[in-house]
C-alpha cells in the first residue's frame, strides 16, 4: 500500500525533471525544424544528392524521435496525476498502487531518455562497428567469443537495432576466431562504446574432459561507422588490395570464387578483411567501412594520448586488464571492474541484459 503524501512528493520531483528536459529540448523550435526539413524532403530535386538527402532524413528522424519521446513521457506523467487525484477524491487507495506502478515505469523511461540526451560526443549517434577477438585458449576462448556474439546480437535486437555481419571466421571446432558486426541504429555507437575492452569468462569448460575450471578472454573493440569522408582521408595509392577464396560457410559460390577481400593500409599497416558477401564488390565496400573506422580510431587515440600527456594522466585497456568478469563457477556473478556493478544472474546477462553496465559506465564517464 502506497502513502499518498510520499507518492505526491515523488510525482512533484518527477515533474521538475520533466520540466528541465522539456526546457533544454526547446520543443517548439524542434517542431519548426521538422517542418522545414519535411518541406525540403518534398522538393522534386531532393534525391539529386543522395548523401545530402540521407543526412536530411536522418536529422529529421532524430528530431522527431526526441519530440515523440518527450510526448510519451508527458502522457505517462498525466496518467499518474489522474490516478493520484482520482484515488484521493474517491478514497480508493488501490489507485495509489496503480499510480506508483505507472510512476515506476515512467522513471525507467525517463532515466533512459536522460542518458540518451547525454550522448553528445562526436559520432555517438552513428552506427557501431563491433569486433570480437578471442585470446589464447583455443576452442574454449573461441566459444566464449561466440557467446559474446550472441549476447550483443540479442542486445541489439532488444533495442530494435539491425545487425550486419561484415566478417566472420569460424573456430576450428566450435565458436569463432574473429567476427566483425555492423550494428545499425540511432546512438548505437554511443551506447556500445561502453563495451570496449577485455571480457573475462570463468567456468567449467565443456571442452575439458577432466571437468576443470578455465579462464578465457575475448577482446571487444567498438568503433563508429564513419560516413563523413572529410573526417578520414584515404588515398587509393596507400591501399594494397588482395582477393582470395572465402573460408567457412557460405555456399558453393562463396567458396569457389575469389570473393573475399583483404585491404592493407600501407602507411599504418592496418589490415582489414571481409568475406561475408557473395560479391567481391560488396566485400570491398564493407572492408572500406571497417578501414575508415580503424583509421578514425587511430586518429582519436593519438588525440587522447596528447590530451593525457597534457593532463599528466594516461591509461589504456591492455590484454588481461579486463573490464568485466563473467563467472559461472564456483558461483554465478557478472562484475564490471570499472563501476563495481554486480549482477547475480549471469545467464540473463549473456542473453543480452547488459543495459545496467552500459548505463552506469556512461553516466560516470560522460563529460570526462
Amino acid at each position: 500500500m502506497n502513502d499518498y503524501s510520499e507518492l505526491k512528493q515523488d510525482v512533484t520531483t518527477t515533474a521538475k525533471r520533466l520540466a528541465e528536459i522539456r526546457g533544454s529540448l526547446d520543443l517548439a523550435q524542434k517542431k519548426e525544424q521538422i517542418a522545414a526539413l519535411e518541406q525540403e524532403m518534398s522538393a522534386p530535386d531532393f534525391w539529386n544528392d543522395q548523401r545530402e538527402a540521407q543526412r536530411v532524413i536522418d536529422e529529421n528522424n532524430r528530431l522527431k524521435h526526441l519530440v515523440e519521446q518527450m510526448e510519451v513521457l508527458d502522457e505517462l506523467y498525466d496518467d499518474v496525476q489522474v490516478l493520484c487525484e482520482l484515488g484521493k477524491e474517491e478514497g480508493d487507495e488501490s489507485l495509489f498502487d496503480d499510480a506508483a506502478a505507472q510512476l515506476h515505469d515512467l522513471h525507467e523511461k525517463l532515466s533512459a531518455f536522460e542518458l540518451e540526451l547525454l550522448l553528445s560526443d562526436p559520432y555517438d549517434q552513428n552506427n557501431a562497428i563491433l569486433e570480437l577477438h578471442p585470446g589464447a585458449g583455443g576452442t574454449e576462448s573461441q566459444d566464449w567469443a561466440d557467446i559474446l556474439l550472441r549476447m550483443y546480437t540479442r542486445w541489439a535486437a532488444d533495442h530494435d537495432y539491425r545487425v550486419e555481419t561484415l566478417d566472420y571466421l569460424p573456430g576450428d571446432e566450435a565458436g569463432v576466431k574473429s567476427v566483425t558486426l555492423l550494428i545499425k541504429g540511432h546512438n548505437a555507437y554511443g551506447y556500445l562504446k561502453a563495451e570496449k575492452g577485455v571480457h573475462r569468462l570463468v567456468r567449467i569448460s565443456p571442452f575439458d574432459s577432466s571437468g576443470r575450471r578455465h579462464t578465457s578472454f575475448v577482446s571487444c573493440n567498438v568503433m563508429p561507422e564513419i560516413t563523413d569522408d572529410a573526417e578520414v582521408t584515404i588515398n587509393s595509392e596507400d591501399l594494397k588490395i588482395d582477393t582470395y577464396r572465402s573460408s567457412g560457410a557460405g555456399g558453393q559460390h562463396v567458396n569457389t570464387t575469389d570473393s573475399a577481400v583483404r585491404i592493407t593500409h600501407v602507411p599504418t599497416g592496418i589490415i582489414v578483411t571481409c568475406q561475408s558477401e557473395r560479391s567481391q564488390i560488396k566485400n570491398r565496400e564493407q572492408a572500406m567501412k571497417i578501414l575508415r573506422a580503424r583509421l578514425y580510431e587511430v586518429k582519436e587515440r593519438e588525440r587522447q594520448q596528447k590530451l593525457s600527456e597534457i593532463q599528466g594522466d594516461q591509461s589504456e585497456i591492455g590484454w588481461g586488464n579486463q573490464i568485466r568478469s563473467y563467472v559461472f563457477h564456483p558461483y554465478s556473478m557478472v562484475k564490471d571492474h570499472r563501476t563495481n556493478v554486480e549482477v547475480g544472474n549471469v545467464n540473463a546477462v549473456v542473453d543480452g541484459e547488459i543495459d545496467v553496465f552500459i548505463d552506469t559506465y556512461l553516466r560516470q564517464h560522460i563529460g570526462k
